[in-house]
């Protein structure tokens, strides 16, 4: 059984999780802030189509793969659209430079959709 998949970032982690998703017969729709790069990255990995930023995600399957301190603004922007999704999110708590960890709180919002992100 394939499954419909929006893959919100542009980054290495984004291409890679939606080659092998690509590879296992999903679809996958690349969403990312800066239209021409979606577009790139779609083209690059051969199958993949490109949603608009700020629509409602495709897929039945939303992969937030951000970076950490982001996460919980998409989840946010794109608020009602993601009800009854399942929302898979790839982010590292790491900080930008890679030697420590974010705070946890940063991510850990309280949202009035009643969204929880599990990382």
């Amino acid at each position: 059984m394939s499954s419909s998949i929006s893959m919100v970032g542009l980054g290495n982690a984004a291409r890679a999780f939606a080659a092998r998703a690509l590879a296992g017969g999903n679809a996958v729709e690349i969403i990312g802030r800066d239209s021409a790069k979606a577009k790139d990255a779609a083209a690059e990995l051969g199958g993949a189509t490109v949603g608009t930023p700020g629509s409602a995600p495709a897929g039945d399957i939303v992969v937030v793969a951000v970076p950490y301190a982001g996460a919980a603004a998409v989840v946010k922007e794109y608020g009602d659209a993601l009800r009854g999704k399942i929302i898979v999110d790839i982010t590292n708590p790491v900080t930008p430079d890679q030697l420590g960890l974010m705070n946890h709180s940063v991510k850990h919002a309280n949202f009035s959709l009643g969204i929880t992100l599990l990382s």
